[in-house]
């Protein structure tokens, strides 16, 4: 059985702190680059990304490291 112990947001290789992009959120707040934008239902809204907390964790967990070849 997989463990969780260690996951989380903020140390995902798919987490953007979204702070550089302007975004004013929680201070632990980022982006989820896991999958893409989520459109949005306004014909001329922009897709969005997954704002997350960097506490939180989910199933696409995968730790910061270099990409596989």
């Amino acid at each position: 059985m997989a463990t969780t112990q260690g996951a989380a947001c903020s140390s995902c290789r798919y987490f953007d702190d979204h702070k550089l992009n302007g975004a004013a959120a929680q201070a632990d707040a980022g982006l989820c680059r896991y999958n893409p934008p989520v459109s949005q239902p306004e014909p001329q809204g922009h897709g969005l990304w997954p704002v997350v907390a960097g506490q939180d964790w989910c199933g696409h967990f995968t730790a910061e490291q270099t990409p596989a070849e």
